[in-house]
């Protein structure tokens, strides 16, 4: 049965830092939605939170274009079919993932989803993680643009995280020598203990630089997730031919400075490489990623640790907590059962 009302959420005001409660304005519309051709009406579930959604509220080219004041807000996330329009391929009942954005319901063109399969060992929010666009993101990263090899060593900056604690898992599962970065002595022990990392680091110690120097050495491949002083910092571990795959730059989506490097002259000491690295060059290659993470997810080598916020109306305190360090793994927003 479907609802008199629906509830949304529109982007109202572009922050120059933090988000507040300014950015965003939740509004009540009648329910009036109606699949047209090719369409799909869907009852939103969960919600995928990410650090990249800052940057397209910056009015910045970035890897796509920035978002429009007055829309919804657009993010990933899995629901279920409530109708179906005509010439839809997807029918009433289906779960499915793909741009959903912050709202209870949605109509769009049903070729923009993908129905979710859920495989042995898995449940329906790891098409959020990892095995969607999270898990994607960790192995195109590390196995295509990274080439970890066993016996290697890899260093992760926001190891505990929706990423990187799935890279981490990556990388021991080819073999390598795996070291996390995060923020807190907790985030630490769940990266030794939980995930199986060789060593943690928590980088607000006094003595970050010394230990992580002492006890790891160099690096292999730094996946990188932070940017600003960490990567600068990091290109000072690098072995030689190193590779750096910056895939984030969380420090800095709240600042409109970006810090200058310190240390690039590493890079041409040690004959590395620093290369950028957006989901967005590996569309056709998918399938490919999700062949890799089924199985691993299968083996019980690749797991997701999920922290649940509930209700779409908290979705702005959410994003909020990416840059705060409060979420632990893969942050969601529940929406509906």
């Amino acid at each position: 049965m479907t609802p008199s009302h629906y509830n949304r959420i529109i982007f109202v005001q572009r922050p120059t830092g933090p988000v507040d409660s300014s950015t965003f304005r939740q509004e009540t519309l009648p329910f009036d939605l109606k699949p047209g051709d090719g369409q799909v009406l869907i009852r939103i579930q969960y919600l995928s939170i990410d650090p990249a959604l800052r940057l397209l509220l910056d009015d910045i080219e970035t890897f796509t274009t920035p978002m429009q004041i007055g829309e919804p807000v657009l993010c990933m996330g899995v629901g279920t079919v409530v109708e179906s329009g005509k010439n839809s391929p997807l029918v009433p009942g289906n779960i499915i993932s793909g741009y959903a954005g912050w709202t209870e319901y949605v109509v769009a063109d049903a070729e923009q989803f993908t129905k979710v399969v859920v495989p042995d060992g898995a449940n329906t929010v790891d098409a959020l993680g990892a095995l969607g666009h999270t898990g994607f993101t960790a192995y195109f990263g590390l196995i295509d643009v990274g080439k970890i090899q066993a016996g290697e060593t890899l260093l992760v900056s926001a190891a505990a995280g929706a990423t990187g604690s799935l890279v981490c898992q990556l990388g021991l599962a080819k073999g390598a020598k795996v070291y996390g970065i995060a923020g807190s002595q907790a985030k630490c022990e769940y990266l030794e203990k939980t995930v199986g990392v060789n060593k943690a680091f928590n980088y607000k110690s006094p003595t970050f630089h010394e230990d992580i120097a002492r006890d790891m050495g160099g690096f292999d491949v730094f996946f990188d997730n932070v940017g600003g002083d960490m990567l600068d910092f990091a290109l000072t571990l690098m072995n030689v031919h190193a590779r750096v795959v910056m895939c984030g730059s969380i420090s800095e989506y709240n600042s409109t400075q970006r810090k200058p490097f310190t240390n690039l002259f590493q890079v041409h000491v040690k004959r590395a490489k620093l290369e950028g690295f957006s989901l967005i060059d590996y569309f056709s290659r998918l399938a490919e990623g999700r062949q890799y993470l089924v199985e691993l997810v299968k083996q019980g080598k690749l797991k997701q640790q999920y922290h649940i916020v509930n209700g779409l109306e908290n979705a702005p305190k959410a994003l909020g907590m990416l840059f705060t360090g409060e979420n632990k793994g893969k942050l969601i927003v529940k929406v509906a059962d």
